[in-house]
């Protein structure tokens, strides 16, 4: 069962910066598809962004230019840098993992197997 786990998030200023985390339990995790989502309370949940096994990224335009996703697989760690953070991007964020052969093409709305529990992050204007 792979294990994701969450971390870096907080309360910061419109335009400030966050950079979450998420570690994997997974010793394969240099092939997977992985990815980062986030949701406030009830609205649907939003792909963001999503990095495949060979390093290719894709995001949501709602976040182009401003997040960036990456991955250190000597670390089994995935990382979302959040800059010009503006108060529309309050949510909870979660980060999602699955065998890239699962998510063909490793999508930011792919349906992903494994989940972390979330951070949540608080922008202020």
């Amino acid at each position: 069962q792979v294990q994701l786990v969450e971390s870096g998030g907080g309360s910061v200023q419109a335009g400030g910066s966050l950079r979450l985390s998420c570690a994997v339990s997974e010793s394969d995790y240099s092939r997977y598809c992985m990815g980062w989502f986030r949701q406030a309370p009830g609205k649907e949940r939003e792909g963001i962004a999503s990095i495949d096994s060979d390093g290719s990224t894709r995001y949501a335009d709602s976040v182009k230019g401003r997040f960036t996703i990456s991955k250190d697989n000597a670390k089994n760690t995935l990382y979302l840098q959040m800059n010009s953070l503006k108060p529309e991007d309050t949510n909870m964020y979660y980060c999602a993992a699955d065998h890239d052969w699962v998510v063909a093409g490793c999508p930011i709305y792919a349906d992903f197997g494994y989940w972390g529990q979330g951070t949540q992050v608080t922008v202020s204007s």
